[in-house]
């Protein structure tokens, strides 16, 4: 398990966070109403909020405390999750570019390999594996 899936579990209930938050349960469940947190629920129609969730909380108290509006927060919290996603698609392609410069450098290491044999008039290792490939 992931520590993003690890964060994303519903553990606490309303009282719990009520009291990490300092917020009314009232407030919490406007927040709920305004799409800004998404608790899980129980079978017992119970809410179960994630770590994720607590800091999302705490974003949004901090947020109204400099005196930003619902609207703005709600902004502010979109263009993060943007952002996040556009950080997320950088990553993949920076992981995608490292896998490709290791192809390169596995063929420039093939590559020297094969001509050190060949200076020294040996077959290398190399091309005994590479000829179950070439026939």
């Amino acid at each position: 398990m992931t520590d993003e899936e690890r964060r994303s579990l519903p553990l606490f209930p309303i009282r719990v966070v009520k009291q990490l938050t300092q917020l009314t349960p009232r407030q919490i469940r406007y927040y709920e109403e305004h799409r800004l947190i998404y608790p899980e629920r129980t079978e017992g129609n119970q809410r179960l909020f994630s770590f994720n969730d607590v800091d999302r909380l705490l974003e949004v108290k901090r947020l109204i405390d400099q005196g930003v509006n619902l609207a703005g927060i709600k902004e502010i919290m979109q263009l993060e999750l943007e952002s996040q996603a556009q950080l997320d698609l950088q990553d993949e392609e920076e992981k995608e570019t490292k896998r490709e410069l290791s192809d390169r450098e596995l063929r420039r290491h093939m590559k020297r390999e094969a001509m050190m044999a060949a200076s020294q008039k040996k077959t290398s290792m190399i091309q005994g594996q590479l000829s179950h490939f070439f026939h």
